[in-house]
Parts: structure tokens; sequence; C-alpha cells
């Protein structure tokens, strides 16, 4: 799988841009705010409509313009395709195209273009907050599995609109009469995301695991435990019995959540935890252990997805290598000599070694 060429127009700073790439890596070099890293979030966007640094498309288009247009030439799947997006400063819909052909969703492109991305935060993501793990896994999962996105979406969809009755009960209190139907809905598709998240987490543990051990030069055992509703003692059991637990859970909440008119259960609230040896990360890991299994963890996702699909997905290096040690960046470029790579830095002579180098300045290729 590799990514030939793209060709932006009105989107973040770039104005116009048209770039052929390597198979192998490119290395995008420049100084901070340039746009290197809206590179890369193009290519990420161009496979799977999704932006790693905000929700909303709106946002990817240049300040005064009224559209972005993105299109790539990728070879996969055994054949040379076209991508294509059009997305819109306003709530316009945005279009998307492969192969010259107009499709709806961005599960009508799934596998064209695959990316795993790793950024600087991503590698104290074992520290932070629930949000951006969850957020780690379903990028994943949506390029994974379209039908997760699917379901992700319908979920989220209609958790606002609970959301939105309970804030809103208080000033008309017939809207409680159709929460049932909201709270019912939530379980279906809440044990749906249960169990694809369950799947994937422990793929995701195991492959890390291999690597882990490699880089810590087989002296600790890395292990993911994924954390859902309480209840809930078996993710893999069918969906029927998630479902069951899920309702026995919101109904034992029903009362606190419209006291305090929010959604205080449900697959929102999953999380992951990682433990070395038996001890958590997330409480007493150190700063290199945190970095080593997030290395882990996003080499792993990458197998993942090489496994799945027979294809090396592109890998997308955001000024990573700078923020690790010697030793790390040695164990990250030696598993980078299979696919395409892609890898943002702000000194230009420091891996030119390793391949292709684009030199960006405010939204544009020199030389």
């Amino acid at each position: 799988m590799k990514l030939n060429n793209i060709s932006l127009r009105q989107f973040r700073n770039y104005q116009a841009l048209e770039l052929d790439f390597e198979p192998g890596v490119n290395l995008i070099v420049g100084e901070n705010a340039q746009g290197k890293t809206n590179l890369l979030e193009a290519i990420a966007f161009l496979g799977s409509g999704k932006s790693f640094r905000t929700t909303k498309n709106g946002e990817l288009v240049r300040f005064g313009a009224e559209f972005a247009d993105l299109e790539g030439q990728v070879f996969s799947q055994e054949r040379q395709q076209s991508l294509r997006w059009v997305v819109f400063s306003k709530s316009r819909p945005r279009q998307i195209w492969r192969n010259g052909a107009r499709v709806k969703t961005a599960g009508d492109i799934a596998g064209c273009l695959n990316t795993v991305l790793f950024c600087p935060e991503d590698l104290m993501v074992l520290k932070t907050g629930s949000a951006p793990r969850r957020r780690l896994g379903d990028l994943a999962l949506c390029q994974l599995r379209p039908n997760y996105e699917a379901a992700l979406n319908e979920y989220n969809r209609i958790l606002e609109q609970k959301s939105r009755i309970l804030k809103d009960r208080f000033e008309c209190p017939a809207l409680l009469e159709v929460l049932p139907e909201y709270n019912a809905r939530l379980c279906q598709v809440g044990a749906l995301i249960i169990s694809y998240r369950a799947r994937f987490y422990k793929g995701l543990g195991e492959e890390a695991q291999k690597y882990h051990y490699s880089f810590s030069g087989k002296r600790e055992e890395f292990s993911l435990e994924y954390k859902t509703v309480s209840n809930i003692s078996d993710p893999f059991a069918p969906l029927a019995a998630l479902q069951d637990q899920l309702r026995e859970h919101l109904e034992s909440h029903a009362r606190a959540e419209l006291e305090t008119a929010q959604c205080l259960t449900g697959p929102h609230k999953d999380d992951f935890d990682v433990s070395l040896s038996g001890i958590s990360l997330k409480s007493f890991g150190s700063q290199g252990q945190v970095r080593t299994a997030a290395i882990s963890l996003k080499l792993a996702q990458r197998e993942l997805m090489h496994r799945e699909c027979g294809e090396m997905p592109v890998l997308l290096l955001d000024d990573v290598l700078s923020e690790l040690d010697a030793s790390r960046q040695d164990f990250v470029l030696n598993q980078i000599t299979q696919g395409q790579v892609f890898i943002t830095c702000c000194e230009p002579g420091r891996f030119t070694r390793l391949g292709k180098t684009i030199e960006i300045e405010n939204g544009n290729v020199l030389n």
C-alpha cells in the first residue's frame, strides 16, 4: 500500500499543492507552523475521512475559502486507485469520490489507504485521561471495521439526543416519555461497540506484548486490559447478554442520571489500562516505560492492520523521533524498513539518510 501523490487545494495553510512521494521513507522538514503536520493530516484524512486534530471538517478549510479539495493516487488492493474528498467551511455535507465515481460514505473507500499515525501526544497517552485512549482505539477500529464506525456514529448520535432530553426535561417533563426508547437503542448499539472493542484490544495487547518484550530487552511483561461497564464480566459474551447487562447497569443509574442530567453509564466511558510485569503504567510507570509502551502499541496497531488487509499501512510519524532518546529512535527506525513512511521533523540534516526529503515553508514546497 502506497500513496503515489497528493493534490491539495485550500486545505489548512495550503492554497495549492502537488506532491509526488517515494514508496519508502519520505522526510518532511521545516520550521514549526509551516504545514508539516497539516500534510500528514491530509494524508490520514484522504484514507479515512477523519482528522486526528479536529472533529469539525470546516476547520480543515483554508481561512476565507468555501471548501477544501483533497485528491490522491494510491496503489493498494493490487491496483492503482484514486481518492478525492471535498469538505466545506459551513454545514454542507462532504463529498467523496473513489476512482472517479461518487460514493456515499467513508465505508465505501475502506481499505484503499490505511494509515497509522504517531504523534508526540501519543507518547504520554497512557498517562492521560480516558478520552485520548478511546480515540486511539476508535480511529484504528474505524479503519479496520467500517461497520464499527457506523455503530459508533449511531451511538454518539443517540447519546447526544438523550443528553438533550435529560437537560431539557426540567422545562418539559413530557420528554421523559421517550427516554426508554433511547435507552433501549443505546443498549443495542452499545453491546455491538463493546464486542468490537474487546476483540480489537485483545489482538492489540497480544501484538504489543511482542514488541515491548523485545524493546525492553526481555525484562518486562506487557499486558493490556480493556475496561468497560463494571457489571460486564465477559465482553466477549454474545450480544444479547451484553445488551441485558448494559440495560441492568443503566437502570441502576437511572435516578442519578435524572438528578445530574448526564449520561453516566455506557461504552462512552470505556478505557484500557497497560501494565508492565503487573504494575499499572497509568499510576506508577516512569516516563521511559510509558513512552516505550506507547511505541509498542502503535507498532502493534500497524501490524494488526497489516495482518487484516494483507498490506502494510502507511506510517505517519509526526515529530516523534525528536521526542525520543537515541535507543528508542533506533528501535523505531529499525521497524520502518517495510512499507511507506512519512516522517516530519524540524532539523533538515538530521535524518536525510532515510529517504526523500521534502522541505515545507509556509504551505509551499521548496526546491
